[in-house]
């Protein structure tokens, strides 16, 4: 008797579907037309002789078995892509595709020093970039979207492994004459919380600026966020309040043309730690070490 089993197209097809909520967003994201996209997962519901989705006019919404079993298929799909990393592996070092999320408030101010160095050194390397930020990054490194993701500790991104690349110090950015009575290093004391202006939720770095002035509790104060490091500095450059930028964001020139000044936070927490991490267990472990030693170089 012979066995029907699914394909993978069909696999990558349903998890589309669950990820984008949407017919035409996930055959884009799968290369395909929709008919392409919903003849398949209806070929995969005859398959299994089940329900999936339910379709209507307006909404996808997937059966309690269809989530159950997309699930599975998200599994099925990262042992299926780790079976060609198992192969890369064999070969050369940091060659063929490997794709990498990194948060936004590291992506524009450590990538344009790697990027050259690594096409230089490594010109078999397809490197695929996702900015985005640390839940959704962890989310998609779980779900086999990404191979490992380039962020800032303290973050609990679930079971990864983590290769510590360097410490990035944060200092106080403030309007020319404030905080004219406070002697270097600022403490955590010295800064107006009411003045504070941070990241909007979902950026770890709101979180670490938090923890290192000893207020986590501010963090849902709407009046404080902005949507970008480059949006606060111009928020600070125009008198709206102060706060906290890395050091690599200052490295890298945020400041130009304003008139700010910084000072080192003199704190417990006063700094985050860069890390790249990956899935444990995962046959390019050799080829993500070597890439955090070339991202550890560049700081």
């Amino acid at each position: 008797m012979a066995t029907y089993l699914p394909t993978l197209k069909q696999l990558q097809y349903l998890v589309a579907l669950n990820d984008h909520g949407h017919f035409g967003r996930a055959a884009e994201s799968c290369f395909v037309t929709q008919s392409t996209l919903s003849a398949g997962i209806r070929e995969l519901e005859t398959l299994i002789g089940v329900t999936l989705v339910e379709r209507t006019r307006r909404v996808v919404r997937f059966t309690p078995l269809g989530e159950q079993i997309t699930d599975k298929a998200r599994l099925i799909l990262r042992e299926a892509d780790e079976l060609g990393d198992m192969a890369r592996a064999a070969g050369r070092p940091l060659s063929g595709e490997m794709r990498m999320s990194v948060i936004p408030t590291i992506a524009p101010f450590l990538l344009p020093k790697i990027l050259p160095r690594l096409r230089e050194d490594y010109p078999d390397l397809k490197l695929f970039l996702r900015e985005e930020p640390s839940a959704a990054a962890c989310e998609g490194l779980h779900h086999g979207r990404t191979d490992c993701v380039l962020l800032a500790l303290p973050y609990a991104c679930g079971e990864v492994e983590i290769e510590p690349l360097f410490d990035d110090r944060l200092f106080v950015a403030f309007p020319e004459g404030e905080m004219t009575k406070t002697q270097q290093p600022v403490v955590a004391d010295d800064i107006d919380e009411t003045r504070l202006l941070l990241l909007e939720d979902g950026h770890c770095l709101k979180d670490h600026a938090l923890a290192a002035c000893n207020h986590p509790e501010l963090r849902g104060q709407a009046a404080m966020l902005g949507t970008s490091l480059h949006t606060i500095v111009q928020m600070v450059d125009n008198g709206l309040g102060v706060t906290m930028l890395p050091e690599m964001a200052l490295g890298s020139g945020i400041l130009e043309g304003t008139r700010i000044v910084v000072r080192p936070l003199e704190a417990e927490r006063a700094s985050r730690r860069i890390a790249l991490v990956w899935r444990r267990a995962s046959p390019r472990e050799r080829d993500f070490r070597l890439l955090a030693g070339v991202l550890a170089k560049a700081q």
